[in-house]
């Protein structure tokens, strides 16, 4: 009979030293791929979990200790290590802390004696096309009170559904697909110019129309969805960013006030974003107020901002707040503004220079490169599994 040689402390001393180094580096590798603007799946994924990466080379950075410090001398190389990883959670928190409380706000807040009349307060939400819970998506979106309802992710059920609304709502503009890109706008105002526009693919619509206050002014509206990065059929994201880009393009020269809001599968603090807030010239009313991480909803510990509204700097804030559960994967955003035009004077708006006008100029020629090389067969088969 034989029996097990014991492990010595030093030999799992050693395996612990190399597991660290080995997450370190993965950690390290997810910290700095998202600095190359290649739109790679395996590159722009690691643009949505600065959070848990952060927290992740926080722990590690804590076991790290543990070992090196308390139980045996740390090598130089791992010291090296060490540096860079605090240096890691430092950059992942920084490109977080604006949309914190801790930055200066970007938006100014409307001020209490804001006319009715003037005012537009509109709810962005991605149903979940599989969803059939609607009763339980009306109850907490109908709470709210809100002027315009913004849909995406709707086929033909929930067109069906949103029809129930027409009596409180009875300016519609309905884009129902059953491929996960449709989309419906309800509102109480009246909507002038209404137009579902293809603008990269067309099988992804976008909608845009004015919505004509009570006071009689208007407000553009734009709702996107975008196709997104996604690592489970190798879609890249070069469709996604050309359709920011050809979007922001699409309100060069308006002279009224604009909201543009979706769920356009791309976090806040991420590098097109911020392209396509300097191409629109649109601001971010997240920015010192909060992250209002809206996907996952059912996973706190996986949740980043993916729902959006973006709006010209003749608005100013009345209310921002993410809403409850609605039985989708996303929880739905609630905004009201108010068209306040003193506003412009205070709030720096966003702007271009000549390199983010190559880059979105090179963005779009990408995507049509794409299109023009891909074979029906494989945009058949990417389009499959958006259903």
């Amino acid at each position: 009979m034989t029996t097990a040689t014991p492990v010595s402390p030093h030999c799992m001393v050693a395996v612990a030293k190399v597991a660290l180094l080995v997450l370190a580096t993965l950690f390290l590798l997810a910290t700095v791929l998202p600095l190359f603007r290649a739109p790679y799946w395996w590159i722009r994924a690691f643009d949505f979990p600065r959070a848990q990466i952060a927290v992740g080379m926080l722990v590690l950075l804590g076991i790290f200790g543990l070992v090196n410090l308390g139980v045996t001398e740390a090598e130089p190389y791992e010291w090296a290590a060490f540096a860079l990883l605090g240096l890691g959670v430092v950059y992942q928190a920084a490109r977080m802390l604006p949309y914190s409380p801790l930055w200066t706000a970007e938006v100014v807040e409307a001020p209490p004696d804001a006319p009715a009349e003037r005012r537009l307060r509109l709810v962005v939400s991605n149903v979940l096309m599989d969803n059939r819970d609607a009763e339980r998506w009306k109850r907490v979106v109908l709470a709210e009170d809100p002027d315009v309802i913004a849909a995406v992710e709707t086929d033909a059920w929930w067109a069906e559904q949103l029809r129930a609304l027409d009596g409180e709502y009875p300016h519609v503009v309905a884009q129902p697909q059953d491929d996960t890109y449709g989309m419906v706008l309800l509102s109480r105002f009246p909507l002038h110019d209404a137009e579902v526009r293809h603008l990269v693919e067309d099988t992804v619509p976008s909608l845009f129309a004015r919505a004509e206050l009570p006071s009689g002014g208007t407000v553009q509206l734009v709702l996107l969805h975008p196709r997104p990065p996604r690592p489970d059929i190798g879609q890249h994201a070069t469709l996604r960013d050309a359709e920011l880009v050809k979007a922001a393009e699409a309100l060069d020269g308006l002279k009224e006030p604009v909201v543009v809001m979706g769920d356009l599968n791309d976090v806040a603090w991420s590098h097109t974003t911020r392209l396509f807030q300097a191409l629109s010239g649109l601001l971010d009313p997240r920015i010192g107020r909060g992250l209002f991480a809206t996907f996952h909803a059912d996973y706190w510990y996986l949740r980043y901002p993916l729902d959006h509204v973006f709006h010209s700097a003749d608005l100013a804030l009345v209310e921002l707040r993410r809403l409850g559960h609605v039985g989708s994967d996303h929880f739905p955003m609630l905004i009201e503004l108010a068209h306040t035009p003193a506003a412009r004077s205070v709030q720096a708006a966003p702007e271009a220079d000549a390199d983010d006008r190559k880059e979105a100029q090179e963005r779009v020629e990408e995507a049509v490169a794409m299109k023009a090389e891909e074979t029906l067969q494989q945009r058949r088969e990417r389009e499959r599994g958006d259903r």
